[in-house]
């Protein structure tokens, strides 16, 4: 029985870092850095940032999929994936509080109209603009999974006023939650700013469609740190385009590396930032090892995804 590592993102993380991190973890476990050393009739469990295409084929043994992250809607895709093989994700509590402040940054920005001075400075021109209160903006919070119930309460923390929405009712300190779509509108019409912290599913693909956008407040600016998909990209541009909506800052997109041509990079009210909200996972890897141990021990894993719904 082994484990193998299938990173392929050595500006991230090599395998072989990865592997001296668990293997204090494991001491008895083989460890294998990707498919060319790895004994594939051994392989129990794979760790990945996305399953490549024809991996789990090679593996006959695989019984769980491992992602490094959050995501997981490319891994529950893969056609080539046996429905008997489990999926779990990690939680770590770090990468969660690096999203926060990520949003946090975006918001605060236009708060202190920040924006508006770098154009002042390039332009030599004194023009104070008084900063806008936090207790007199909205913002609201799309998924409060274990992300978006600390990306909301950072923001409760400082004063503003934090709504959030999620499929199934939540309660978080400080913030006034809804569920469900019929309560979406309501709340998208109140908002200054929308944070979509949401997974991809076949519920969410597209949710920010035309009748979507239009929904939200005139003016508002929406932040998206979930998932590339859950945004129509031509529906969002005419938004802005027509002045309905102020901005976008957007660190997912459906294609990514996003490609050079792409609208995107040229729009003056979009930012794009390459994937970076949430960065690091500390200690929330050595649930990696701990999830090997359940598997073998036929425990329950940590972070186990239902793979009928998605997430």
């Amino acid at each position: 029985m082994a484990l193998l590592l299938d990173v392929r993102d050595p500006a991230w993380m090599r395998e072989e870092d990865l592997r001296d991190l668990l293997a204090p973890q494991l001491p008895d476990v083989p460890i294998y850095c990707g498919l060319a050393e790895a004994d594939p009739e051994k392989v129990k469990m794979i760790a990945v940032v996305g399953l490549k295409p024809g991996v789990a084929a090679q593996l006959p043994a695989l019984q769980l999929v491992q992602k490094l992250g959050a995501g997981v809607e490319t891994i529950m895709r893969a056609a080539d994936l046996p429905p008997q093989v489990r999926v779990a994700r990690l939680k770590p509590l770090l990468a969660a509080q690096e999203i926060a402040e990520y949003c946090l940054a975006y918001v605060l920005r236009d708060q202190r109209q920040l924006l508006h001075y770098e154009a002042d400075t390039q332009a030599k021109r004194w023009d104070p603009q008084p900063p806008r209160k936090a207790g007199e903006t909205t913002v609201g919070v799309l998924g409060l999974g274990h992300i978006g119930a600390e990306v909301a309460r950072r923001f409760a923390l400082l004063d503003f006023r934090v709504l959030g929405w999620s499929r199934s009712l939540k309660t978080v300190e400080g913030v006034t939650c809804s569920a469900g779509l019929e309560a979406l509108p309501a709340m998208l019409a109140a908002c200054d700013h929308v944070i979509s912290v949401l997974p991809s599913t076949p519920d969410t693909s597209d949710l920010f469609d035309a009748q979507r956008l239009a929904q939200m407040k005139a003016g508002a600016r929406l932040i998206n740190v979930g998932r590339g998909d859950l945004i129509v990209e031509e529906d969002l541009l005419a938004a802005l385009d027509s002045g309905h909506l102020a901005g976008a800052v957007l660190d997912v997109f459906r294609q990514e590396p996003l490609p050079p041509d792409h609208p995107f990079w040229s729009h003056d009210k979009i930012t794009v930032t390459p994937h970076v909200s949430g960065w690091h996972l500390d200690d929330g890897l050595l649930d990696v090892a701990e999830n090997y141990k359940r598997l073998i021990a036929g425990a329950p894993l940590l972070h186990e995804v239902d793979r009928g719904a998605g997430y």
